[in-house]
């Protein structure tokens, strides 16, 4: 996000805050006025309880929306979206500032009730929804006039590249797209997109252009006969934060893959907007930080039993530590309890195996119940990890896993978890092949993620531990 798309957003969320804490004023005054029959004075604002809702009640709404509105980019959100989202959330924040702060307030009759709801929605509605309007449509302007645009990559050079360039350089009005070049996926292409454009490089190149040209949007162009590399460049982007998006066949349109968000321009599939939404994000994040929370603290008799067992198991540390890779590809250290003898891996990285004789006998134990992973709860903690999500591997592992199958990048989408569906129903892998078939569980949770299928996982997983089935 460049500093001027930053500096949007920040606008967007002060002015929220703002019409946010005039919209408690005002009410505050109403209710002053109106409910206990004071004559209008400014001095009614000297009330400790106004200054202390006057902070804490736009901060309250700012949290709001955030889960579930979202602040991002206010160049990419849509008006009609935000007038319905600011509708329902409005609604939904005056009835929780109603129980939490206004029902035991002494009024004369029920009716005031109904009268301070109506009248604190109406007043923060209109005021925000005014303040939001106004600054998206001076943001749609801008977009229009060419004046903001998102770094574009084209992926593909021949005539589907070629008329989508076309049509959108036709475009009376911008589309935001700043067109950087175009990467060619055919090394027997004609490359026609070469009189419009500057070729950056072949598939191979992308992950090397999008990083060195701060790459915002990716549009895949390709012709049908390179449909076979859809997925080796899908792959390719998987790991990094983009809007992609594809030129649809007519079947999409015909099964309604295709969403309409301007009435003008080129007809464009959007993939990958995000395997989560911010709601199911918050709730997901504070389901972990809680339950591991309560997991240290609960299980913490247990946790020194098993320190001081490993302590006496053999030489060497309680704890175990080690690079895996995280979201985003972004490497974390992963934390276990010790179960295998101290230099284990002289002879270089190795799964586990059954009866693995570099196991101490305590070690054992702890792998069939998955005691060792129990520390874990502190990288869930730090945000490293989520309760649920596919196991975190070495680069070692991830670099011999992608060359059977390059479509485990996807699984960089998410958080590593302790446990993951491809655990439970597959179990530890014990060499790259099994890594590989477990795979396919991992990918379908990944494309199907919902907090019902954490919960599920979740639970199969502590029927796992129950029946002693950890290895």
């Amino acid at each position: 996000m460049t500093r001027q798309h930053r500096n949007g957003l920040l606008i967007y969320l002060v002015f929220d805050f703002l019409t946010a804490m005039l919209a408690w004023t005002l009410f505050f005054l109403y209710r002053k006025v109106s409910m206990e029959n004071n004559a209008f004075d400014w001095a009614l604002l000297m009330d400790p309880n106004f200054y202390l809702g006057i902070i804490l009640i736009p901060f309250g709404w700012l949290f709001l929306y955030a889960i579930f509105d979202s602040y991002q980019d206010i160049y990419r959100i849509s008006r009609m979206a935000t007038f319905f989202k600011t509708i329902l959330i409005s609604f939904l924040g005056v009835i929780a500032i109603f129980f939490a702060l206004l029902l035991d307030d002494w009024i004369y009759g029920y009716q005031a009730h109904y009268h301070s709801v109506i009248t604190l929605f109406f007043l923060h509605f209109f005021l925000t929804i005014l303040a939001r309007m106004t600054i998206l449509t001076i943001a749609s302007n801008q977009l229009k006039r060419g004046e903001v645009g998102f770094n574009t990559l084209i992926i593909g050079g021949n005539a589907n590249a070629v008329g989508l360039f076309e049509e959108i350089n036709s475009s009376k009005k911008s589309l935001g797209y700043r067109f950087l070049g175009f990467i060619d996926t055919n090394g027997n292409s004609t490359n026609e997109l070469a009189g419009h454009l500057t070729k950056l490089g072949k598939i191979d190149d992308i992950t090397k252009v999008v990083r060195e040209r701060d790459v915002e949007e990716v549009i895949l162009a390709i012709e049908t006969s390179e449909h076979n590399r859809l997925k080796e460049i899908l792959n390719k982007l998987a790991e990094f934060d983009l809007v992609i998006k594809i030129i649809p066949d007519m079947y999409d349109i015909m099964l309604g893959s295709v969403k309409m968000s301007h009435i003008y321009g080129a007809i464009l599939i959007e993939i990958y907007p995000g395997v989560m939404t911010t709601w199911q994000r918050f709730i997901k994040r504070t389901m972990d930080i809680t339950a591991s929370f309560l997991g240290l603290l609960v299980l913490s008799p247990l946790l020194m039993y098993i320190m001081l067992r490993v302590r006496n198991s053999s030489p060497g540390p309680i704890f175990y530590s080690q690079e895996r890779i995280g979201r985003n590809g972004n490497p974390f250290t992963i934390y276990k309890f010790r179960s295998m003898y101290v230099n284990a891996e002289d002879q270089g990285p190795q799964l586990s195996q059954d009866n693995d004789n570099r196991c101490t006998a305590w070690g054992a134990i702890m792998r069939k119940w998955r005691l060792d992973e129990l520390p874990q709860f502190w990288n869930v903690i730090k945000g490293d990890m989520s309760l649920v999500g596919p196991r975190p591997e070495r680069q070692y592992y991830i670099d011999l896993i992608t060359e059977q199958a390059p479509h485990y990048k996807q699984l960089l989408r998410v958080r590593p978890g302790i446990t993951s569906w491809g655990q439970v129903k597959y179990g530890y892998a014990s060499n790259v092949e099994e890594m590989v078939q477990r795979l396919r569980y991992d990918i379908l949770y990944v494309e199907n993620f919902s907090l019902l299928l954490d919960i599920k996982i979740m639970l199969y997983t502590v029927l796992t531990l129950i029946q002693g089935r950890g290895k």
